[in-house]
């Protein structure tokens, strides 16, 4: 996480942006806001500055953070820019054309890694408008390419061939409105295409890694609350005190092949898919991760495989949502995983089911839950972390989970479910330490029985395992209205008793 919010702070300088005022607003005031926005993101800032009419000239720009999670600093240094007042009452952003980039930072072991890079930019327009209040930052570039130099770590250097963004005709807008200690902020950019590539070898294993992609076009918006005086780099505080971010990228078009190669083994593969977002978002009332991808196509073949492997998926998506804060209250989580329209190469099948007995239509596997619960301890906060780790505390409780859906659909079968659960935390003993839950799921199987006489027929299931299967879907389910149909309720009551369509099992 930390470093997600270095790089998106570091760059932060590039990507301001904001519509027209009316307001004059002059250049100190400009300098001035940038020293807030990056203080608030954990930054401290040191420049020198010479203001000589309408120019405000800053040299020798650093912004350093301290990472103590992974016991380093990061520091961003800048050369020259300048702040031009406009007769319009608007301040020309003069930026640098290259941007270094240093990390000084330690790995898992303890060991230094320290990290170059820079951001060059071609043809970079910025204007800045409104007032000392509220900023508006307007910019389009003819490019803007982010590149790798050099990841050393402890006696060992990376070998980089290439490590690097491209991104063409971009265009975007930031707006950052003051309202007492809370800073708003909204931001939308767009760019297309963007071209990455990495070719580099790992000096221990001596592995080579080659990574080139396209996406035909990037969108990007976001908007969030910024509390002054609150330091990000202590993200439970940060929360306590309000602060909020939400973004959302989108793609179109996106293309990627690569080839992993070490000694005699040789991967590569291509992955595409027609369009794909990407949702982040984390605030007081929690986490929220998730995106999807359309259209996708999966192709792989090397050394180590004896044939190549072809895949396609419809819709591939997943969504998370999480507390991470203490609280009294019940607070909402939410889990689902999506593949959908899932088809793979006849040479696959072909190893299983020769005679294409099985049914090769698409398949979906896809599971939605939600619910409530409470956390005892801060997620983000290291030193409740490492209490908790000490210790045998258990770090919250759920107080309630749905089933909004269960979809099981292939090789001729499909299974569907619904279903909620309360849980009792004042009841451990019914169900072996675990809190007592109350509630039930309905689920229906439909081509259940078919799929297991192909599989019979295969040979994959023996006769006498496909009678216990039989006898157990007797106890558990009854038959649907429909062909070739099961359904089967499973119900907890208050009393702890456990049923399967009304018999008791417990």
């Amino acid at each position: 996480m930390s470093y997600i919010r270095t790089l998106a702070a570091s760059t932060s300088v590039l990507c301001l942006s904001a519509t027209a005022g009316f307001a004059d607003l002059t250049a100190a005031e400009v300098w001035q806001d940038w020293q807030s926005y990056l203080e608030s993101n954990g930054y401290a800032v040191t420049a020198e500055t010479a203001q000589a009419g309408d120019t405000l000239t800053i040299r020798d720009l650093a912004m350093r953070m301290e990472v103590p999670e992974e016991g380093g600093t990061v520091e961003v240094r800048m050369g020259e820019m300048q702040l031009v007042e406009q007769s319009d009452g608007s301040v020309a952003v003069i930026l640098p054309e290259v941007m270094p980039i240093a990390m000084d930072l330690k790995d898992e072991t303890g060991e230094q890694v320290a990290i170059t890079m820079q951001v060059a930019q071609t043809g970079m327009e910025m204007v800045v408008s409104g007032d000392a209040s509220a900023m508006t930052y307007d910019y389009t570039a003819q490019e803007v390419a982010m590149t790798l130099d050099d990841v050393v770590a402890g006696a060992d250097t990376v070998e980089i061939g290439v490590a690097e963004v491209r991104m063409a005709d971009m265009a975007g807008r930031h707006q950052s409105t003051l309202d007492g200690d809370t800073r708003a902020v909204t931001q939308e950019m767009t760019a297309g295409p963007v071209v990455y590539e990495i070719d580099f070898t790992d000096p221990a294993e001596g592995g080579r890694v080659r990574i080139n992609g396209t996406m035909a076009r990037l969108s990007m918006t976001g908007n969030g609350d910024m509390i002054d005086g609150v330091d990000t780099s202590d993200m439970a505080a940060a929360l306590r005190a309000g602060f909020r971010v939400d973004s959302e990228i989108a793609y179109e078009e996106g293309n990627t092949s690569y080839r992993l190669t070490n000694g005699d083994e040789d991967i590569e593969g291509t992955q595409s898919s027609t369009s794909g977002t990407l949702q982040v978002g984390m605030g007081p009332d929690g986490l929220r991760y998730g995106g999807e991808g359309r259209d996708v196509s999966v192709a792989l073949a090397g050394s180590g495989l004896p044939f190549p492997v072809t895949a396609e998926m419809a819709r591939m998506g997943f969504n998370l949502v999480m507390p991470v804060s203490k609280s009294d209250e019940a607070q909402d989580f939410a889990l689902a995983l999506e593949f959908g329209g899932f088809t793979m190469a006849d040479t696959i099948w072909a190893m299983f089911d020769p005679g294409a007995q099985l049914p090769r239509d698409p398949a979906t596997i896809s599971v939605d839950l939600s619910g409530k619960g409470r956390l005892f301890y801060d997620l983000l906060d290291p030193a409740q972390m490492a209490k908790l780790e000490e210790g045998e505390e258990v770090p919250g409780e759920v107080e309630s989970l749905v089933l909004n859906d269960l979809t099981v659909d292939l090789a001729g079968a499909k299974l569907t479910g619904a279903g909620a659960f309360t849980f009792d935390q004042t009841d451990l003993t019914s169900f072996d330490g675990v809190p007592a839950p109350e509630g039930a799921i309905d689920l229906r199987l439909v081509g259940g029985n078919g799929l297991l006489d192909k599989l019979i027929g295969m040979g994959f299931v023996a006769e006498d395992q496909a009678m216990m299967v039989r006898m157990m879907a007797g106890m558990f389910a009854r038959t649907g209205t429909g062909e070739d149909e099961l359904t089967s309720r499973i119900e907890v009551t208050e009393d702890g008793q456990v049923l399967a369509n009304g018999q008791r099992l417990k």
